[in-house]
């Protein structure tokens, strides 16, 4: 892993790609969307701090454990003066994200439990498919293998029904 001598204080793309281990793609997406921030050289390089090594490596850690990059992005607005994130912080955030995870985790396992019915007869049946269907909502609805319910119809003049 190249070294960055401490006397650096504005790191290029390449030397974050290279040092975060992040493809120079993903460093310009991040910053796309609001996760790290860079300036400008006269020559119209990016120019990013120190500190966006650590942001890379937050926002990498977040996404390894499948949080959404949204909830990423507002997690470090909510940092004062968006400073970089520290263990407190990592601390703070995996607390509140452990819920959101737990509760992905059980909707998996509700898939994998009842994948295999779904593949066996192909049908996704509002009826009986527990995966369009979760706790068989529609049922008691409607019957048949509609995905959409039926919209109501409006009242107004009588439709045209072709004859004179």
């Amino acid at each position: 892993m190249p070294q960055i001598p401490q006397s650096l204080h504005e790191l290029s793309v390449g030397q974050l790609s290279a040092r975060s281990g992040a493809a120079v793609s993903a460093l310009h997406f991040y910053e796309s969307k609001g996760l790290i921030s860079s300036t400008r050289t006269s020559g119209n390089q990016r120019r990013y701090s120190r500190d966006a090594l650590r942001r890379v490596a937050f926002v990498r850690a977040a996404q390894r454990v499948g949080i959404p990059l949204a909830t990423i992005r507002d997690a470090l607005a909510e940092l004062p003066e968006e400073r970089t994130p520290n263990r407190a912080d990592w601390a703070r955030l995996s607390e509140i994200w452990r819920g959101e995870l737990d509760e992905r985790i059980t909707q998996l396992h509700r898939l994998r439990d009842h994948l295999t019915d779904c593949i066996g007869c192909g049908c996704l049946s509002l009826e009986t498919c527990v995966l369009s269907n979760p706790d068989d909502v529609n049922g008691e609805k409607m019957t048949g293998s509609r995905l959409m319910p039926e919209r109501a119809r409006l009242p107004g003049p009588e439709q045209p029904t072709g004859q004179p």
